[in-house]
């Protein structure tokens, strides 16, 4: 994981003072009061950290993974344009590892088990893996929205080949 996005996460959390933030209050504050970012590439830049669990959800609110406190911000800091570009890069492209993964642990069902019962639903319903795989996190009630748009490039990337 680029040390880049942990630092700019780190300095969100400690310029806020907060342990939890709404993720509005983070897109907000990359675009409008830092103009890191402009509105749209804020909002996609705090979903990929919350598709890469550099973010997570708890309620209405996201926290860091890491701890902020062991990350040092260096003086007059301000993030390379490239790294929303090198953030997507690095993203993890198997977006069904990592619902499976979520779903595993919220639900404390064996990963392989809830797998199976994704290639299920994928023949049964004649979907993509990745859509199988979100209708089973909606049939156990875990909300995979930051998971929508990787699965929607990946039907737009496959109904273009």
């Amino acid at each position: 994981m680029n040390s880049e996005i942990k630092i700019i996460i780190a300095f969100l959390f400690k310029r806020s003072g907060k342990k939890e933030m709404a993720q509005s209050e983070l897109y907000l504050t990359l675009s409008m009061d830092l103009k890191w970012f402009s509105p749209q590439k804020a909002k996609e830049f705090v979903n990929s950290t919350l598709q890469n669990n550099i973010l997570v959800k708890k309620g209405a609110f996201l926290t860091p993974t890491f701890d902020v406190n062991k990350i040092t911000i260096p003086t007059g800091f301000r993030p390379s344009k490239e790294v929303f570009y090198k953030q997507k890069e690095e993203e993890s492209p198997d977006i069904i590892e990592n619902i499976v993964k979520r779903i595993a642990e919220d639900t404390g069902q064996n990963a392989k088990d809830i797998f199976e019962k994704i290639k299920y639903v994928e023949k049964e319903k004649n979907v993509i893996l990745e859509v199988a795989a979100l209708l089973i996190g909606r049939e156990y009630n875990i909300a995979l929205d930051n998971y929508f748009e990787g699965t929607e490039c990946k039907i737009f990337k496959e109904s273009t080949k």
